[in-house]
C-alpha cells in the first residue's frame, strides 16, 4: 500500500510540475494535493477500520459469557486502536509527502510521534479501566483497591510517556533527559508529595491487607464512621452511618490510628461491654431468714441450696458466732445479683454460649460499684446487636430492685428540692 500511495503522490507531483507555475509554486501545490490524498486515505482507513474492529467487539461481546469484552467496548477500546491504525500510516507518509520541506517533515513527524505515544496511553488505560471494572464484579476481588492499582501503574506509564515524549520533541537522548530529571528529583518529590505518599500508603494498605472495600472502619480524627466505598492513590472515601461521606487522606491510615471492624464481622459473635452504677452502700450480707424469699428466684435456687450448706458447715466446723452477720462466711446481695445474671445470661437466647461469658465488679468508683456484663451477641447486625444488649439491660435495671440494690444516679433538681 506504501509503494502505490508513494506512486500516486509522486504522479500528482509531476502532473502539477509539469504546469505553467514557478518551481515554489508548484511544490506548494503539489504539497496540499498530496495532503489532501492523504487525508481522505487516512479518513477512509479510520472508518473501514472502527467499522471492522468495533462490529467484530461487538459480535464477541454478545457470544462470549465473560464480562470483560463488554466493558472493553464500554470503554472505547476499539475505537482508540482504530486511531492508532490511519496515525500509524500518516507517520509513514509524512517522509514522502514532505521530502522537498526538511524543514517541516520534522515539526510534522514529531507531533505525530507525540499523539501515537499519547493514543497508546489511551488504548492502555481503556484496558486497564476494562480489567478494573470486571475484578469489581468478581468476589474474590470486590473487597481489594482496585482503584490504586490502576492509579499507580497509569502514573508510572505516564511518567514514561512524558519522558519519550519530551525526548522526541526536542530531539534529546532518553538517557540524558533521565539523568536531568534525577537532578531535579527534590523538587518534583515536593510538588508531588501527596502523590508520592499516597502510592507508598497504597502500597502498604494493599500488601498488609489493613483496609478492603467494604469494611467498617471508625477514624475518630476525621469524623469517620462507616463503610469503605472507594480506595483510590489519594483518598479513601467512607460511607458513614449517617448517610454522610468522609474523605480520609490514603496515607492517614498508615501514619494515624482508626479501627477496622472486619475481625468483629468475621468471628462468631459481637461483643458487647457495658456496666451499670450500684451504690456501694445498698450491698450487705443477707441473713438466714432473707434466703428463703431469695429460693423463689428460679434460677439461683440451686446455686443458693448448695451455698447455704458449704457455708453452715464451714461456720458450724469453725464455731463461728452468727449473732454477729460479719463473722464467717455469708452470702451477699450483691453476690447473689451477680450469679442470678451471670446464670441470666447463659439462658439469654441471643448470647454466644461458646464465647467469654461472664458478669463482674470493676474497680470501685466515686459513683459506686461498676456491675459489667461481658459477653457476645450471635447477631453482628447493628439493629439486632443494640436490641439484645438493650433487652438484657433493661432486665437488670429491673431486677436490681429484688435484691435490695440501688442503682446510682445524680440527683435532679426536683430530688434536691423534696429531700430539703
Amino acid at each position: 500500500m506504501y509503494k502505490i500511495t508513494e506512486k500516486l503522490f509522486n504522479w500528482c507531483y509531476k502532473l502539477l510540475m509539469g504546469l505553467d507555475f514557478n518551481e515554489t509554486i508548484a511544490s506548494y501545490a503539489s504539497l496540499v494535493v498530496n495532503i489532501v490524498i492523504l487525508s481522505v486515505i487516512s479518513y477512509f482507513l479510520y472508518m473501514v477500520f472502527r467499522f471492522v474492529l468495533v462490529t467484530i467487539m461487538v459480535i464477541v461481546a454478545k457470544k462470549t459469557k465473560t464480562k470483560f469484552d463488554d466493558l472493553l467496548v464500554s470503554n472505547q477500546t476499539a475505537k482508540y486502536i482504530s486511531h492508532l491504525i490511519p496515525l500509524m500510516f500518516i507517520y509513514k507518509s509524512v517522509p514522502i509527502i514532505l521530502k522537498h520541506f526538511v524543514y517541516w517533515e520534522g515539526i510534522f513527524g514529531r507531533l505525530i510521534a507525540v499523539y501515537i505515544i499519547l493514543l497508546v496511553l489511551w488504548i492502555i488505560r481503556s484496558i486497564l479501566n476494562a480489567l478494573r471494572d470486571h475484578l469489581k464484579n468478581i468476589p474474590e476481588y470486590s473487597d481489594k483497591p482496585i482503584d490504586s492499582y490502576v492509579q499507580v501503574i497509569m502514573i508510572t506509564l505516564w511518567i514514561l510517556g512524558i519522558v519519550v515524549i519530551v525526548a522526541k520533541i526536542f530531539d534529546i537522548n532518553t538517557d540524558t533527559l533521565v539523568k536531568t530529571l534525577g537532578a531535579v528529583s527534590a523538587v518534583l518529590i515536593l510538588i508531588f508529595r501527596d502523590t508520592i505518599l499516597g502510592f507508598v500508603a497504597s502500597v502498604q494498605v494493599s500488601v498488609n491487607d489493613m483496609v478492603r472495600i467494604g469494611d467498617w472502619i471508625t477514624m475518630d480524627k476525621f469524623g469517620a464512621d462507616g463503610d469503605v466505598i472507594e480506595i483510590n492513590l489519594a483518598t479513601v472515601k467512607v460511607r458513614n452511618f449517617d448517610n454522610t461521606t468522609t474523605t480520609i487522606p490514603t496515607y492517614s491510615l498508615i501514619s494515624d490510628s482508626f479501627r477496622n471492624w472486619r475481625g468483629m464481622i468475621n468471628s462468631d459473635g459481637r461483643r458487647i461491654k457495658r456496666h451499670v452504677l450500684i451504690k456501694a452502700k445498698s450491698i450487705r450480707f443477707i441473713n438466714e431468714d432473707e434466703l428463703e424469699d431469695f429460693k423463689k428466684i428460679h434460677l439461683i435456687r440451686t446455686y443458693i441450696e448448695k451455698k447455704q450448706g458449704d457455708i453452715n458447715k464451714h461456720n458450724a466446723l469453725n464455731q463461728v458466732d452468727k449473732t454477729i452477720s460479719i463473722n464467717g462466711r455469708n452470702l451477699t446481695n450483691f453476690g447473689l445479683f451477680r450469679k442470678y445474671l451471670t446464670k441470666y445470661l447463659e439462658n439469654y437466647p441471643g448470647l454466644n454460649k461458646d464465647m467469654m461469658l461472664l458478669c463482674r465488679h470493676l474497680q470501685p468508683t466515686a459513683q459506686g460499684i461498676p456491675l459489667e456484663v461481658y459477653a457476645f451477641s450471635n447477631d453482628k447486625r447493628f439493629e439486632n446487636y443494640e436490641y439484645i444488649m438493650s433487652d438484657i439491660f433493661d432486665h437488670i435495671l429491673a431486677s436490681v430492685e429484688f435484691f435490695d440494690l440501688e442503682i446510682f444516679e445524680m440527683p435532679s433538681s426536683k430530688n434536691a428540692v423534696s429531700e430539703a
